[in-house]
């Protein structure tokens, strides 16, 4: 077993788990997420200011032009900019140590503005289809040359803070990076909607081609924010992360020498890319503990990434009740 220290009112947790050697992954972890945090800020950074920026001439162009194709990107738009101010908001509460009352720290911060960004997504989808429809009863005249031009720049700059926002492929593994990246990628597609509504009515005049772009617009939007909602939610449940199977994992520790049962298994997301798993384990009073503490350890980071665990050892002794139906199939 590793040693335990006791806390005082002055201490930070994270001094302590960095003192052992049965702990350096903790310390691994840190620096691996702060580095990542770092360029997660900086990449925010950049799509906030293009975004802020197109948003105030998006807003002027679908008033002068009176396109509600312009307006849903631009409120599309602006939920872009509070989105990114949130994740970078997300990020500094991320940022901060740990704390006797928090002693996890504020990573869960990142997921609480993905589930927020998320909302927000539906919200402005709902948006839309509310305007979309009184559009369909009374379609207004748009200019849609100059909508077309608006809705250019506002392309161009959507994808390039799709673009800062994706380098690194961060957007794939960061739930509060996703959500601003879903954000932008959103925007973008409601730029190439008012485009296409734009040059349908500038040819043809049929000014419903506004409200319908829209409401397709709407529900990329919607189906967008679906999975972004439906993982964070699983994160705040403590959910067992998707790509984890708790039955090869019990199976693998079963399989180190001296392992009898292993029971209370449980495997969470703190953050993106923050996994933790607890569980208890009963041995045969033949090996040595510390052995077998070790050689799982080592299995679970090798085999299953898992660097941030905590194993309480057991003997057979400690539940005798279990003889006999030790390789259960339960966590």
């Amino acid at each position: 077993m590793t040693e335990k220290r006791c806390l005082t009112d002055g201490d930070n947790p994270d001094e302590h788990q960095h003192d052992h050697d049965d702990h350096d992954h903790h310390s691994g972890f840190g620096h691996h997420h702060h580095h990542h945090a770092g360029g997660n800020k900086k990449s925010l950074s950049i799509a906030l200011v293009v975004t802020g920026g197109f948003l105030i001439a998006e807003v002027i162009g679908g008033l002068l032009t009176n396109s509600l194709a312009l307006l849903s990107d631009a409120a599309h738009m602006f939920s872009d900019a509070a989105a990114l101010g949130l994740s970078l908001l997300a990020i500094w509460f991320a940022a901060k140590p740990a704390t006797l009352r928090r002693t996890f720290g504020f990573y869960r911060a990142e997921v609480l503005a993905a589930l927020i960004n998320g909302a927000t997504l539906v919200l402005v989808s709902l948006y839309i289809f509310v305007e979309a429809y009184e559009r369909f009863k009374n379609p207004p005249e748009v200019e849609s040359g100059f909508m077309i031009i608006v809705a250019t720049i506002g392309l161009v700059a959507n994808l390039f803070s799709a673009w800062v926002l994706s380098r690194g492929g961060e957007h794939q593994h960061n739930l509060n990076v996703r959500g601003a990246f879903l954000h932008v990628l959103g925007d973008a597609l409601g730029s190439i909607g008012a485009i296409v509504a734009g040059l349908i009515m500038m040819y043809t005049g049929w000014y419903y081609a506004d409200p319908i772009i829209s409401v397709v617009i709407g529900i990329l939007v919607l189906l967008s924010s679906w999975r972004l909602l439906n993982e964070t939610v699983h994160v705040l449940l403590e959910g067992t992360p998707r790509n984890m199977d708790i039955r090869k994992l019990k199976k693998a520790m079963l399989g180190v020498i001296g392992v009898k049962q292993v029971h209370d298994l449980h495997v969470w997301t703190v953050s993106s890319g923050f996994i933790s798993m607890s569980g208890h384990v009963v041995i045969s009073e033949e090996r040595n503990s510390n052995i077998i503490l070790r050689e799982l350890e080592s299995l679970l980071k090798e085999k299953f990434g898992l660097g941030h665990t905590t194993i309480q050892i057991e003997t057979e002794n400690l539940h005798p009740e279990w003889e006999g139906c030790t390789r259960g199939d339960s966590p």
